[in-house]
């Protein structure tokens, strides 16, 4: 009830909406029913995710209520009430999809993008190392993998993947759209890291932290491109640091960079590319499914 609910829950009815682009028509109750419950699972891998996430990163909200962890009945009981959540994920699976031709797939698919998402994690977590704070490990590139990893995967590919599946699809000959999809959800990440600094925290629901958690964020990799040596001498001092101060004087630093400015520019030239590659699928029923996707995160606030 607690880590579950309470999200946009994107992930789950995306599932839905893709099969029913898929489909092209009305579905069966019980094809509402299916496609529903493998978007329960995305939810509750997600939730599984977030629990684990949270204790790691020292997070204090999550969609607006304290992390599961600091409840003080709760305490490291969550890294166990983490694995219960990611356990659900079979047992629904086993529970309706037993009998299912994709069956196994769905399985596989699962596993599969659960061991990306823990790598993308580890990643992570390896660049921003506490003890070590070097700047200079922070690239585009860095920046990029861990973003594909931890977030593309299961947030972006894993829902069409789920449709497809549903649908009687192999998604070995859906590569290009894994490819699409990964890339949409390198753009989602984007979004994120500048909502974190400049997205206000009513509306994006937690408030954010990476200045102080030493991210890997595309903003100080964008930053640190940008930035004269005077400039790049502030963010080493004061990246990473939790105190107040050191925080606004990187805030400021951004200002001065521009960097909404240089973010806007990166909005319209990834979307300008997501469409082109989206418009090479040859099936028109895809291509509804990965527009359909990127309307719901094109300028988002939240």
């Amino acid at each position: 009830d607690y880590n579950v609910p309470g999200g946009k829950l994107n992930r789950g009815l995306s599932v839905v909406d893709s099969y029913q682009l898929l489909k092209g028509g009305e579905l069966t109750d019980d094809e509402v029913f299916l496609s529903s419950a493998l978007g329960w699972c995305i939810e509750w891998l997600q939730a599984y995710f977030l629990v684990l996430d949270d204790i790691m990163d020292e997070s204090h909200t999550r969609r607006g209520q304290p992390c599961w962890f600091r409840l003080p009945k709760v305490g490291m009981i969550a890294a166990n009430d983490g694995i219960l959540l990611r356990n659900h994920v079979p047992r629904i699976l086993k529970n309706h999809f037993r009998g299912k031709p994709y069956y196994v797939d769905l399985v596989d698919l699962f596993n599969e993008v659960e061991f990306q998402t823990a790598s993308g994690q580890m990643i992570d977590l390896i660049t921003t190392l506490v003890g070590e704070k070097d700047l200079s490990k922070y690239s585009l590139s860095v920046h990029r993998r861990i973003v594909q990893y931890k977030t593309a995967y299961y947030s972006f590919y894993l829902p069409v993947a789920c449709a497809l599946l549903m649908f009687g699809e192999d998604l070995d000959k859906h590569v290009e759209v894994k490819n699409v999809l990964v890339e949409m959800g390198t753009y989602f990440q984007v979004q994120d890291d500048y909502l974190d600094c400049f997205g206000t925290p009513e509306v994006i629901g937690k408030i954010g932290t990476d200045i102080e958690d030493f991210k890997c964020s595309w903003l100080v990799v964008k930053a640190l491109e940008l930035a004269n040596e005077e400039q790049k001498k502030v963010l080493h001092e004061n990246y990473g640091k939790k105190d107040p101060a050191s925080v606004a004087k990187v805030k400021e630093l951004y200002h001065a960079l521009n960097l909404q400015a240089v973010f806007e520019d990166y909005e319209a030239t990834s979307y300008k590319k997501l469409i082109t590659s989206i418009e090479n699928h040859p099936s028109k029923a895809v291509q509804a499914v990965l527009k359909s996707f990127l309307g719901k995160i094109y300028k988002r606030q939240k």
